[in-house]
């Protein structure tokens, strides 16, 4: 049923300079694989084949990965490191990239609405790849496309999140529903903490149903002077039915130097267990 996932990928990464001057902050490795291509291998583990990416100026780098390198393929083929290829390989071959730019920087919201095009009159998964989640037994987006099989509305993935911190986050009021899922009343972006509705703050795995775009198209700029997601929702909440959905798993902020050391060290460690 959840066919494309819309992968928003046209921000500065203005917390990684110097090193995003030149390479896309999407394309930063935890390992030896680039933060977008976790994001591809979560979307593919969840059933979804179309992957519509949202670039700006400099991104090209992202399109020349999901993309055959023949003077590579050329120079490795018969040696000990052709094998290296071989998962990139796969995703090319199994997957559709398509893409378009965001030419202005209005948000994510505005990220989202650009992608309109890429995505059509159904409804689809966005994933922020710069928040890296591996899930405890399936993928958070598998978890969450299960989900909608069962509630077939949008759906916004949250976490616990406690203290100061709760000031960075789309932040949810919400009832309980089930184990970890709440039916969502009310939205607020990045509160100060007093002020905060719950401690469930949004992190970047949504599912949206396709009447986003029309209210994306007529929701005013908000927090920032930009067009948020957040307000775009809340809309959706306030006329129908949104979940929150409490994943099993864990989630790194590789959008700070701290959660990408974090996920680096995570993932390094993991692979010396294995």
């Amino acid at each position: 049923m959840i066919r494309k996932c819309l992968f928003p990928a046209a921000g500065y990464g203005t917390r990684f300079l110097p090193a995003t001057k030149a390479i896309p902050k999407e394309m930063l490795p935890i390992l030896n694989k680039p933060l977008i291509q976790y994001g591809v291998e979560e979307a593919i583990e969840a059933g979804i084949k179309t992957m519509a990416i949202i670039t700006g100026r400099g991104k090209r780098a992202i399109e020349d990965h999901f993309d055959i390198s023949y003077e590579l393929e050329h120079q490795i083929k018969g040696t000990s490191k052709e094998y290296l290829l071989n998962e990139i390989r796969s995703l090319v071959e199994s997957c559709v990239f398509t893409y378009t730019r965001q030419r202005e920087m209005r948000g994510l919201g505005h990220a989202v609405l650009t992608g309109e095009p890429l995505i059509g009159n159904e409804p689809f998964a966005v994933l922020l790849a710069d928040d890296l989640c591996e899930g405890e037994s399936v993928g958070v987006l598998k978890q969450m496309v299960e989900l909608y099989r069962k509630y077939r509305c949008s759906i916004v993935a949250v976490m616990e999140v406690e203290g100061d911190s709760i000031s960075k986050y789309g932040v949810v009021e919400a009832k309980p529903l089930e184990e970890g899922v709440y039916v969502v009343s009310d939205m607020v972006e990045k509160p100060e903490p007093a002020e905060a509705p719950s401690n469930l703050a949004i992190i970047g795995r949504y599912i949206l149903t396709p009447d986003i775009f029309e209210i994306l198209q007529n929701t005013p700029p908000g927090k920032n002077k930009e067009i948020q997601l957040t307000d775009a929702i809340r809309t959706q909440a306030k006329n129908g039915m949104v979940i929150a959905y409490r994943f099993r798993g864990k989630r790194f902020d590789c959008g700070s130097v701290e959660g990408f050391v974090e996920a680096t060290n995570y993932f390094y460690n993991k692979n010396l267990v294995n």
